[in-house]
Formats: structure tokens, sequence, C-alpha cells
């Protein structure tokens, strides 16, 4: 089992679904744990009886929405607590300390920063990453439609102090405004399609999910890929 740890204060949610999509279609479980303060997926994946706490599947992807840390997920599906998950992966997205730590991010396979460049993004992330207590490594994954040397450089100086081991690299998103409205008719729909993205957006999700597969089933990535372009 894989966790990977989707960090920060921008809206991450329809990028999570669309990464673990990609790989559903390649035949691997996938859950994602909505541990926001917002708990967005609530709102936008179908659930026949939602509550406080539930975990339900969309689009071949189980959603554990309200929960506070793994214990309280296994207790809902009526697992021990030495249970391991049998998941293959399982993606968290987080948007504050105190959840971070509960999911124990800092131990996760691969850890991201999500952000844009407005301020409220850009500070509510650094407020994350200042609580952080111990070095974790995390990659920066950029939504601008800029990708500016200088946008990087205002990050690195905003984010001095925090105990983050950045990756050298970073996944640019060129956002569009036609992607969100693509977004938004599929959450209308409920529908997970990337036909309408834009060829930028689509490159970026084939990205981060080639990071998280082995080397060895990139011909099964793509095929993948092929397959959610159909919209079937």
């Amino acid at each position: 089992m894989r966790t990977i740890g989707f960090i920060g204060a921008y809206d991450k949610t329809d990028l999570i679904i669309y990464v673990a999509k990609l790989l559903t279609e390649m035949n691997k479980t996938v859950m994602i744990i909505d541990a926001t303060t917002l708990q967005k997926m609530k709102y936008i994946v179908p659930a026949i009886s939602p509550s406080k706490t539930y975990v339900t599947e969309f689009a071949g992807i189980d959603i554990a929405v309200g929960f506070h840390n793994y214990e309280l997920i296994k207790d809902y599906l009526g697992k021990p607590q030495h249970a391991v998950f049998e998941y293959d992966y399982i993606f968290i997205d987080v948007d504050s300390a105190e959840e971070l730590a509960n999911f124990d991010v800092q131990s996760a396979t691969k850890n991201y920063f999500i952000t844009g460049f407005d301020i409220y993004s850009l500070k509510r992330g650094i407020e994350i990453l200042s609580e952080i207590t111990e070095p974790i490594p995390m990659k920066k994954v950029y939504f601008t439609k800029r990708a500016t040397k200088e946008e990087d450089e205002y990050f690195d100086f905003v984010s001095l102090g925090c105990k983050v081991l950045w990756d050298e690299e970073i996944i640019y998103f060129p956002f569009e405004q036609g992607d969100q409205t693509i977004l938004m008719e599929n959450q209308r729909i409920a529908k997970v399609k990337i036909k309408k993205l834009t060829q930028a957006y689509k490159d970026g999700l084939m990205y981060l999910a080639n990071e998280l597969i082995d080397p060895k089933e990139v011909g099964d990535l793509r095929k993948a890929y092929k397959q959610l372009e159909k919209g079937v």
C-alpha cells in the first residue's frame, strides 16, 4: 500500500479524484480520505445516505469523509485496529497541521504541496507548513497560468524556515477557465471525464499519476488514459 499526501489550502478535490480514477482504470484500488476543513467531497461526491462520517464509492474509488484518523475508518468498516488496509493507494487530502499529524502524512510514500498564487492559498498553505515539526520531503504542484521563475522564488521566500525538504522538480498545472468549466459540468453529472479538458491539464494528471506507479506499469497507465479519454 502506498499513501500519498496532498497538502495545502488550495482546492485539490478534482485533481485528487482524477488521478485516482486513472489508477482505478489500471485496476488499482484507491481510497481517498478527505481530511480537510471544508470536506468538499461530501458535497460533490454522490452518497446514498451521507452522515457526519461515512465511506462511499464513486467512480470505482472509495471516498472517506469526516474521519480524523485511520482507526476511526477501520471502526466504520468493521475492521480490527490491527488490520491493514487492502488498498493499493490511499490518498489523503489535508489542509491543517492537526490532520497532517493524525494521518501521519510525514511517513507517506510521497507528499505533494498543492497551491495557486492567490493570497489565501499561499498564506494558509504556509501556515500549515510552518507547523511541521520534523523535516518532510515534498514536491510542489503549482496551479498558475504563468509558471514563471519569479513565482517560485516568491514562494521560496515566503516559505523560508518551514521544515520541508523540497524536491528540485516542480509540477505545473497551467489551469485555464475552460478546465474549471468542464470540471464543474462533470461534478453536476457526477462523472469523471477528461476528454474536454485542455491537453495541458491532462498532461499534468498523467505526469502526477506516472510518479505514483512502477516504471513497468507505464504502458498500463497509457491504456487507462486512452480508455478514460473515450469517456466510457
